[in-house]
């Protein structure tokens, strides 16, 4: 009788903001005008696999044209991130965008960081699985809030990775301080290869945000259900449709859930009232010019050495490192 088969389970630092101070965030951005929940909040299971479906829709030419700038030009990106280091990738999702850079980079261990506890655990089982010799480490944090690398890491040459373009869901005066506080954790001249969203015609950033098949609006409606789940509320999301457009002005597409009828919902125990027509606001996402990005990641403390972008300019992804040891230094 033959043994069952268990999987390798990778080197996991649970590192899960308190719930309490998740429902406080929650309760604040509800009650702030207009409403407001934070696109982490996107991100449970349901949100994750939502998202990985987003991905693979024609309108969504985000994924695609990144994927297709790693495949082109991952080794060149290797060899200015250098081999053997740690790579410390943000937000990684199901990993499929490391994985075409990791035999270009051969790193000493990689680091995957994400707030979707399960799906985390499910992407570095099979990251392992697929790369035997990679030691994958977890961990399970917020990484938009300041944070502390994993013991067993410090002291390596460390690299970070951040695709997507996902800088673009803050702010830009805040985007400047999440990347300093990346080079806080990671140490003075740390290299950053990150993806960047440019800006484009407004039809095909809007066509992106709003797919034919309406797996953005599920994804969107899902992070009431999150909401529901982390802070015992009781919002109803077939109550709310989804809502996305681009501002010129401000340079990003901002994605709300409107109410369809007045609603009123219950969250940890407090009353929230929504008027027909009202909006949550659930996600901005930041459109940069090259000049303009490199401009945020000088302020930030980084020298841009790189920058990778397909023919028709849609997406770039920049390699970055960081010349200040401490903050406010020149």
């Amino acid at each position: 009788m033959s043994s069952p088969v268990t999987e390798p389970i990778p080197r996991f630092y649970d590192l899960h903001p308190d719930p309490g101070d998740l429902v406080a965030e929650i309760l604040c951005g509800l009650r702030q005008t207009p409403k407001r929940i934070a696109p982490k909040f996107f991100y449970d299971r349901r949100g994750s696999e939502l998202f990985e479906e987003i991905t693979r829709q024609p309108e969504y030419y985000l994924t695609r044209t990144e994927r297709w700038l790693f495949e082109q030009h991952g080794e060149e990106m290797a060899l200015g991130l250098g081999r053997d280091a740690v790579v410390v990738e943000l937000g990684s999702g199901n990993a499929s965008k490391i994985r075409l850079l990791l035999e270009h980079l051969r790193p000493s261990a990689y680091l995957s960081a994400d707030i979707s506890r399960e799906f985390l655990l499910e992407s570095g089982r099979a990251l392992e699985a697929a790369f035997p010799w990679l030691e994958v480490h977890l961990a399970c944090l917020d990484y938009t809030r300041p944070w502390d690398l994993p013991a067993a890491l410090a002291g390596h040459d460390l690299v970070a990775f951040y695709p997507g373009s996902t800088i673009g869901n803050f702010e830009p005066e805040a985007a400047a301080r999440f990347l300093d506080n990346l080079r806080s954790v990671l140490g003075g001249g740390m290299r950053l290869l990150i993806g960047v969203d440019l800006r484009k015609d407004r039809a095909v950033l809007e066509a992106a945000y709003n797919d034919v098949q309406g797996v953005t609006a599920a994804f969107n409606r899902n992070i009431l259900e999150v909401v529901n789940r982390v802070a015992d509320g009781d919002f109803d999301p077939s109550r709310f449709r989804h809502v996305a457009s681009y501002s010129e002005h401000e340079g990003r597409v901002e994605m709300h859930l409107e109410a369809t009828a007045p609603h009123r919902a219950t969250v940890a125990g407090h009353s929230i009232e929504i008027q027909r027509g009202e909006r949550i606001h659930t996600e901005n996402s930041y459109k940069y010019t090259v000049n303009g990005f490199h401009a945020l990641a000088s302020e930030a403390g980084y020298r841009p050495e790189r920058v990778w972008s397909d023919p028709s300019n849609l997406f770039s992804v920049h390699l970055l490192r960081a010349v200040r040891d401490e903050p406010g230094e020149p």
